[in-house]
């Protein structure tokens, strides 16, 4: 229990710290792979990659994950370690994650050991809980070391989040190799503070601006991005008591205290021909990775991100953008009812979204983290 609250399977709070250090001890090197490019809608960049063996003598990758709060973030730091257990299944995979938000939820189901640090958001105001916040921070980066120690990590992987900066400080703390995700158009403090630290940074486009940076794309499952939408229509409408013919739009939303939550989406993307949706990173990601034309209205808060995020596929007419002012009745009968009843202009619209889509973005992220593993290795022998 923390805080009161009853704490699902698999989720611990961190020990205190310092708690359960033991020595590392000898490491030797694990296989060399080969090269692999990330490509899709950003180009081609080399990135070397390895593939780590666990023979005799050579023991699992250990690696620690900081992406949590928000589906926004679970989401790509579930997907990469989904894909690096497919890459090398005796990994050792462990998320931090805080009491707030979707960590105590989402990540345990997805069947990873989750260690809780206390969170530290940082106040957009000068109050007293800003001037709180160095203890706070101080305290989590303590807590975020005697779970490296504890597990032995190897490297941390961040995707941003309450966690993020604690792990950062505490990998860099350790000499630990630190790997960096930003999906977002508009990177945030953490990935901002840690894209400093190393030079392992990838992100979710061109477009953003990261120290280090190589544009991969967004983790997506691989239901997701392996989706035959037509060959899956008529059980996925089935599945939701939809008629089998007809145009069907979908509509749908996050964040914000939103709480519903669809495990298998693929279901969603299949039934539908259209989507309204707020445009966060994950939401632009998928639908353009399963071809599915939307009408994205950016949540009008934060640093217009959201709208960062949707304009690429907008811009390809693959998508239509509409401020949240903007979505009424009348552009609801003067624009959204003559795109739906349109099957060719649909059709137009799901083949620029698809072009805007980055495929296996999961395997190339986590052949680049066994890669750092190896390296670490090779270097500590």
């Amino acid at each position: 229990m923390v805080r009161g609250r009853v704490l699902p399977s698999g989720v611990r709070p961190a020990g205190r710290p310092g708690a359960g250090r033991r020595s590392v001890g000898r490491r030797r090197e694990a296989a060399a792979g080969d090269l692999d490019t990330a490509g899709g809608a950003y180009g081609t960049r080399p990135i070397t990659i390895a593939t780590t063996t666990t023979g005799a003598g050579v023991t699992a990758p250990r690696v620690v994950v900081a992406g949590g709060h928000s589906a926004g973030h679970i989401e790509p730091t579930m997907n990469f370690a989904d894909a690096l257990r497919r890459l090398e299944p005796t990994a050792e995979i462990t998320a931090l994650g805080t009491v707030r938000g979707l960590d105590t939820t989402l990540i345990p189901a997805r069947g990873y050991p989750l260690e809780l640090i206390p969170p530290v958001p940082l106040p957009r105001k000068l109050n007293r809980a800003l001037l709180q916040t160095p203890g706070r921070l101080r305290d989590s980066v303590l807590a975020a070391g005697a779970v490296l120690d504890r597990v032995r990590a190897e490297v941390v992987v961040g995707f941003g989040g309450y966690e993020a900066v604690p792990a950062y400080l505490a990998a860099r703390r350790q000499g630990l190799p630190i790997v960096v995700h930003e999906a977002n158009a508009r990177s945030g403090v953490a990935n901002r503070l840690a894209a400093r630290m190393t030079t392992h940074v990838f992100t979710a486009a061109p477009s953003v601006r990261l120290a280090h940076a190589t544009a991969i794309g967004i983790p997506l499952r691989p239901a997701i991005t392996g989706l035959d939408r037509p060959a899956l229509r008529d059980a996925a409408r089935q599945r939701f008591g939809l008629r089998p013919d007809g145009p069907v739009l979908m509509v749908t939303g996050g964040s914000q205290g939103a709480r519903p939550y669809v495990d298998e989406m693929q279901y969603a993307y299949a039934a539908a021909d259209f989507v309204i949706c707020r445009s966060g990173a994950m939401t632009c990601a998928e639908l353009a990775a399963v071809g599915l034309p939307a009408a994205y209205v950016p949540l009008p808060l934060g640093g217009g991100e959201q709208r960062l995020n949707a304009e690429p596929v907008a811009a390809a007419g693959g998508a239509l953008l509409v401020d949240n002012a903007g979505l009424d009745p009348a552009w609801i009968e003067t624009t959204l009812i003559p795109v739906l009843t349109d099957p060719e202009r649909i059709a137009a619209m799901s083949a620029h979204a698809s072009a805007a889509g980055a495929p296996d973005v999961d395997v190339i992220l986590a052949r680049h983290v066994l890669t750092a593993v190896a390296e670490r290795r090779r270097f500590a022998s």
